[in-house]
């Protein structure tokens, strides 16, 4: 909606640090691959005590601690259970913990979904440009049709297959979760009211 105003609130400090580790982690993955603890640490950090001591400054107790730490955990827990399954980045996790800790669990899981969605285009587009569509669905299929089996399948990836940088589509799903929370738009208006 052209002239609407972004309401200045309590949060606003948080989603500026956010913005920032969001850019220098996607900066990183994409350069060499990974995010590293001395973005997604601090970031964790700043999030927990920040959004504690401004719930506390503002009356509300200790909801600042108890939002930041359920946001940590739905972003970090799903994708560090993948990460222990060989799935995705160590840092790719952190990095959705960090966005968690800042924010709370609503945006960290709209944020997740966005992510996925991104990564999913890019990977349709890396299967398009490399011609290699039909290739990479035939070793899906036959890893999904072995898993119905009960049999162990192999891994459906190759050592030649195309990766994309994960942590880069999960930063571009939090940036898009970002700009529809400040612009008030029909996810976030869904999540927040």
């Amino acid at each position: 909606m052209p002239g609407k105003s972004v309401p200045l609130t309590a949060d606003m400090w948080a989603y500026g640090v956010l913005a920032v580790a969001l850019l220098v982690a996607s900066y990183l993955d994409v350069r060499t691959g990974k995010i590293p603890n001395w973005v997604t640490l601090p970031a964790v950090v700043i999030g927990v005590v920040g959004q504690t001591l401004v719930a506390w400054a503002t009356g509300k107790g200790l909801a600042g601690l108890g939002g930041s730490l359920g946001g940590l955990a739905v972003g970090f827990l799903p994708l560090y259970l993948a990460w222990r399954a060989g799935g995705v980045g160590g840092g790719d996790a952190k990095m959705m913990a960090a966005v968690g800790a800042l924010t709370n669990w609503e945006f960290t899981l709209a944020a997740m979904f966005y992510g996925f969605l991104v990564a999913g285009v890019m990977a349709v587009l890396v299967m398009l440009v490399k011609r290699i569509t039909w290739r990479t669905l035939g070793r899906i299929w036959r890893f999904l049709y072995l898993a119905m089996l009960s049999a162990k399948p192999a891994d459906p990836a190759t050592p030649d297959s195309p990766k994309i940088p994960f942590g880069l589509a999960l930063c571009i799903g939090s940036a898009l979760q970002l700009v529809d929370l400040l612009l008030g738009g029909p996810v976030s208006s869904r999540l927040w009211s």
